[in-house]
């Protein structure tokens, strides 16, 4: 099996991705690539005709129910049970420096 790709154009891959490679990994990395090239160049010989693109293999529907108002918590039971109110709404410890 012949490489698709030289351990220079691997290099070159690296680079472009910042990535400082030791030999070993280069080697591997040329191997890996090489594979992955092998892989789609066999995926581009597939005969597809009349299939239609697709961003994913099965159809997909949206799961999320519709936004409907509904009852919720009454706001002053709620706050009734925090441990700190301000106004209408929960006090909490400060956790950012502000001025």
């Amino acid at each position: 099996m012949s490489e698709p790709i030289t351990r220079e154009e691997a290099e070159h891959v690296a680079t472009l991705a910042r990535l400082q490679l030791s030999d070993d990994e280069l080697d591997r990395l040329t191997g890996e690539l090489g594979e992955i090239i092998e892989h789609v160049s066999e995926l581009a010989a597939l005969d597809l005709d009349g299939v239609e693109p697709t961003a994913h293999p099965l159809p997909l529907v949206n799961v999320l129910r519709s936004d409907e108002v509904r009852p919720s918590l009454d706001r002053a039971e709620v706050l009734a049970q925090a441990p700190a109110v301000e106004g209408d709404r929960f006090r909490v410890p400060r956790i950012l420096d502000a001025p």
